[in-house]
């Protein structure tokens, strides 16, 4: 794994939507990027082919692999491509196609991660959080357990704990490196139950993590999410990751200060999600440090990170620009 004299290393732990977006920001800057991605997708092409060929799920993978390339745009547009028409190939990415050919061929998912990230000229190292097919399961408050990613969120349940299956799953050497020698480990944003916590359930990761002494720092979502987070908190979601990872981890918590707007709101309550309350207080009794920062855009009917602002940010918390006072960014 190489590293870039001189830079900031950054470790950015997570999956789905939040991380790629995320990451469209982030390698704009001069900083040496590591991204460790959730392998335990089992729905729509990614599901077809865990099943199919006993592989992990590509599908976040080619996201961030996607997020982060420097290819030529139809390259980059290519990988994303979905098949639209072909009975056997309908849903599929090519993207997914190609790494699940290049890990039949090498014979290692990590090993087809690293050759396709070379033909994508991808700006920095994107690692699988596990490098073996696992299984997502949640216990719900009822005791009812629901397997598989996709399957949890439609229960529409509190949920207890989620827990991998193997147990004793093991991460990659590159991944323990990277987190040991991490300057910033940024959780988030993302699926707090489904795409964040299966990565931070893997024990490697978890063990490394906490003994870490790099900056920790969760970007939590904008939204709630139903049959994951109904109605949490912002101190909700902390101490879901507390509760899973054993330990208080994080030392700073990056909220967004702009209310959504009302007509926005009112589309997310249809699908009984709300803005996140930022009970800033409960926060700073947990021993955090609370940033509050214009960081969010309307992106036609939804409330997103708006990846140039929050990757702005971030470069100066990385740097040490941003000072303990969080109404304040120093550049």
């Amino acid at each position: 794994m190489e590293e870039t004299l001189g830079r900031k290393r950054i470790v950015i732990i997570g999956g789905g939507t939040g991380l790629s977006t995320l990451l469209r920001g982030l390698k704009l800057f001069p900083l040496d990027l590591t991204a460790v991605v959730t392998v335990a997708d089992d729905g729509g092409s990614s599901g077809r082919l865990r099943n199919d060929l006993d592989i992990p799920p590509p599908g976040d993978i080619r996201n961030v692999m996607a997020a982060l390339s420097d290819a030529e745009p139809l390259v980059a547009e290519m990988f994303q491509y979905r098949f639209k028409t072909s009975l056997d190939l309908e849903g599929h990415s090519l993207g997914n196609l190609m790494l699940a050919a290049l890990t039949e061929i090498t014979g290692d998912f990590s090993h087809a991660v690293r050759e396709m990230s070379r033909v994508l000229n991808v700006n920095g190292t994107v690692l699988p959080a596990a490098n073996q097919l696992v299984t997502l399961n949640a216990e719900f408050e009822d005791g009812t357990i629901v397997s598989g990613e996709s399957k949890i969120p439609a229960y529409l349940q509190p949920i207890k704990r989620v827990f991998l299956e193997p147990g004793d799953v093991k991460t990659l050497p590159d991944t323990i490196a990277a987190i040991s020698k991490a300057d910033v480990i940024i959780i988030g944003p993302g699926s707090l139950y489904t795409s964040i916590l299966p990565n931070l359930l893997v024990r490697d990761i978890k063990k490394a993590l906490v003994a870490s002494q790099a900056k920790k720092i969760y970007i939590c979502n904008l939204m709630t999410q139903a049959g994951e987070t109904y109605k949490y908190t912002a101190s909700d979601h902390v101490q879901a990751l507390y509760d899973h990872v054993g330990v208080p981890f994080l030392d700073a918590i990056l909220l967004d200060k702009i209310q959504v707007p009302k007509t926005v709101a009112e589309r997310y309550e249809k699908q009984k999600a709300w803005p996140v309350e930022c009970d800033e207080e409960k926060l700073e009794e947990m021993g955090l440090t609370v940033y509050k920062q214009d960081i969010t855009s309307i992106f036609g009917e939804a409330v997103r990170h708006e990846p140039i602002k929050v990757a702005e940010w971030l470069f100066g918390y990385a740097g040490g620009l941003i000072k303990e006072n969080p109404k304040h960014l120093y550049f």
